[in-house]
């Protein structure tokens, strides 16, 4: 009876170290059972004498809010401060984030219309989500509202960038656009739009208005939300 028990506690508890190791837990459960810090554990194989592959991961990850985000721009050098993961590990680690990001942005693209400015945030959060500077951008559209084309049209500091109006005009004739949205982001998180957000809408709408293009919207992005100048009544 005894050896009966004390062979079921050993049996049980190497069905607990099997649980608790990200490979063998991904078999066993899937991929979506595993926690962030277990798959990178499973990226970077081992730990160190003192912490586990899981438990070094989970370090970096409450370093980064739990976030990929955060983690994606984590450098390399900085990943390499870390006790336990050197030079190839911090690559692949940076690789992984990557391809994250790659593909997240390919479900992004297969958005062919853009007809609201929750759209625009779509396509955009995730590209300005990684910045530290202003930098702003124009949805090229048909008269159905079929995204022709997005252009980069200026990047700047860090509270503001600065727009020509004539070249956004000439991204649109190039496409053979008839209407336009015009996107930027705001690093400080804060989607409220200042006086020379409210100036510049106001100026490319005017020039519009001469060369016969419609200007839908003036979206704001930051990461978590945006503003809407056609939403709040301002276009």
């Amino acid at each position: 009876m005894e050896n009966d028990l004390e062979e079921g506690k050993r049996l049980s508890l190497k069905e607990k170290d099997r649980s608790e190791q990200p490979r063998e837990k991904l078999m066993d459960l899937g991929p979506e059972s595993l926690s962030n810090a277990e798959l990178l554990a499973i990226l970077i194989g081992s730990g160190t004498t003192k912490k586990t592959a899981v438990e070094l991961m989970q370090e970096v990850m409450d370093d980064c809010d739990g976030k990929f985000t955060n983690l994606y721009h984590m450098s390399v050098k900085r990943l390499m401060e870390y006790n336990g993961i050197g030079e190839a590990k911090a690559i692949t680690i940076k690789a992984a984030a990557e391809i994250g990001q790659r593909r997240a942005q390919e479900s992004v693209q297969d958005l062919k219309q853009i007809a609201r400015a929750e759209d625009v945030y779509t396509w955009m959060h995730l590209k300005v989500q990684n910045l530290t500077h202003e930098a702003s951008w124009v949805f090229l559209l048909n008269n159905n509202a079929r995204l022709l084309g997005v252009r980069q049209i200026s990047s700047g500091g860090i509270t503001e960038t600065s727009v020509d109006v004539r070249l956004v005009l000439k991204e649109a004739f190039l496409a053979d656009a008839t209407s336009i949205i015009l996107c930027h982001n705001h690093p400080s998180g804060s989607t409220r739009p200042s006086r020379q957000d409210d100036k510049l809408t106001e100026s490319l709408r005017n020039a519009c208005v001469v060369v016969n293009l419609k200007l839908i919207d003036h979206v704001i992005v930051a990461d978590g939300g945006y503003y809407s100048y056609a939403e709040h009544g301002k276009l």
